[in-house]
């Protein structure tokens, strides 16, 4: 049964909106925890154009599931994970040349760099994942590379503009899972997955965690971060 991580940037983006202290995402944190999720993701961006150094060092202290720390492949981000220590990190482009097609890590032209990180974070106990596209090479890539585990890009499914688009987008997602999945992956899926979409993937058995937060914080906003995390998590483990 698939579990949730509940990203909080957008709680971030919109405190920083007016340079302020409030919202907290660490409250934030402590509300989907007490609503069922499962892990907390946070992406410390090379700007910190969301969330910053202080949240993140609050958040390992706070957090009582799992902190997931979404990072670019860099010296500094790296000396960061192994200075905070969270329970995961999971190494995302930020550059337009490090994506890939529709979004994930390009392994194919920064392989050895991102192998080097994992490396080093993995040798020092912090498990790696990866984002990737929903692409056999990327996966197979993540796979020689040592990743502990893979984030499949879902993106090209929830932008997709038409049936035929999407219904590709679909196989092309469940064929990587599995691929992942027999490769002795953890699996995970996530960007821009709402409550509508989710539905999609929910019985992919295979899926071992969502990772959720712009359509989590959306309707946060509107009904209260508790209701809306206690409906993801319905939709996740309805059968």
């Amino acid at each position: 049964m698939a579990g949730l991580a509940v990203k909080i940037d957008q709680v971030a983006a919109l405190r920083n909106a007016r340079k302020n202290q409030f919202p907290d995402p660490v409250t934030a944190a402590t509300i989907a925890e007490m609503a069922g999720a499962d892990g907390i993701t946070v992406h410390l961006r090379i700007d910190r154009k969301h969330i910053n150094d202080r949240d993140v060092r609050i958040l390992r202290s706070v957090v009582q599931t799992k902190l997931i720390l979404e990072m670019a492949s860099t010296s500094e981000m790296v000396g960061v994970a192994l200075d905070i220590k969270p329970d995961l990190v999971t190494l995302v482009p930020e550059k337009r040349e490090e994506f890939n097609a529709d979004g994930g890590l390009d392994l194919i032209v920064h392989r050895a760099d991102i192998a080097d990180t994992v490396a080093t974070l993995q040798n020092s106990g912090i498990p790696v994942g990866l984002l990737v596209d929903p692409e056999p090479e990327q996966i197979k890539l993540a796979h020689k590379i040592g990743a502990s585990l893979v984030e499949i890009h879902t993106a090209i499914y929830c932008d997709a503009k038409t049936a035929q688009k999407r219904h590709q987008a679909f196989l092309s997602i469940v064929d990587a899972v599995k691929l992942a999945h027999k490769l002795k992956f953890s699996v995970k899926a996530g960007r821009g997955l709402c409550y509508k979409t989710v539905k999609v993937f929910q019985k992919i058995d295979e899926i071992d965690e969502f990772n959720i937060g712009h359509s989590i914080i959306s309707r946060a906003i509107l009904i209260g971060m508790q209701a809306a995390v206690a409906d993801m998590r319905k939709l996740i483990l309805a059968s």
